[in-house]
């Protein structure tokens, strides 16, 4: 893309109908090799990142916006979107560090702009199976990539804050939260499903323990023959009832 249709681009963001002074910001987590990963997004030309974002169009509702987003980002149109937080610290923009980050792409803004001033944003926390997801870029942003949430890089305004706010709520909710459903391929075994939700709660649970309450449970069924898996020694592969899944997250079910 020339200089030229960068700007172009840009001027057609500038001049958008947008609501003043709100944003929303999606913080998108996935599972992938054992590990909870967070989607955040460079800036071309730069070496910073965000969470992916935007602004919200005067005809639009939060969660429109925020589906948007997460649509462009992701690939994605049927994602589990929960609104979280409103983040509303006076200096979160931190103007200068954004000013000279669209320098660096040619890109001009004054202090006084509406991109450049204090700006309340609402969070919202995603959660997406990491194989069904298809980043993409756009004039503004070079690549995205999943990061391990303990080797976060210092991000562009007040994200950082942002994911650690997201991860405490999913903690806090995820006997609420359809985390399995969500984070996890259609079939899993037991062990997989045992490692996310070690991922997510930061500590390690007795093996034989978490199996057999989630069993009890009745959350989730054989996904194929036992008896061939039994006796070729390969794991169980399981899948989740979701009439009973979701029964359970009624009522608040914590299986560990």
């Amino acid at each position: 893309m020339s200089q030229q249709e960068k700007h172009q681009l840009w001027e057609k963001e500038l001049n958008a109908d947008y609501l003043p002074h709100i944003s929303v910001d999606c913080v998108i987590f996935g599972f992938h090799n054992q590990e909870l990963k967070v989607l955040i997004q460079r800036w071309k030309n730069t070496t910073e990142w965000s969470l992916p974002g935007g602004r919200i169009f005067s005809d639009e509702t939060l969660e429109v916006a925020a589906k948007r987003v997460l649509t462009k980002r992701t690939g994605l149109e049927d994602i589990f979107l929960k609104q979280f937080h409103v983040f509303s610290e006076p200096n979160r923009v931190q103007p200068q560090r954004l000013i000279k980050t669209l320098a660096k792409q040619g890109i001009r803004l004054e202090e006084t702009h509406l991109f450049a001033t204090r700006t309340l944003t609402i969070g919202f926390v995603a959660l997406v199976e990491y194989s069904k997801t298809s980043p993409q870029t756009n004039f503004l942003i070079a690549e995205n990539r999943w990061w391990d949430l303990a080797k976060l890089p210092d991000l562009l305004f007040d994200h950082n804050k942002i994911i650690e706010t997201a991860l405490a709520l999913l903690r806090r909710q995820v006997a609420y939260v359809p985390v399995g459903l969500n984070l996890l391929p259609e079939i899993f075994t037991l062990p997989q499903l045992q490692k996310l939700y070690e991922a997510i709660l930061g500590e390690e649970f007795d093996r034989r323990n978490f199996q057999r309450k989630v069993l009890q449970s009745g959350i989730i069924t054989v996904a194929g023959d036992k008896k061939s898996a039994c006796a070729s020694r390969t794991p169980i592969r399981y899948q989740f009832d979701k009439v009973k899944y979701f029964e359970a997250l009624k009522i608040g079910i914590l299986y560990y």
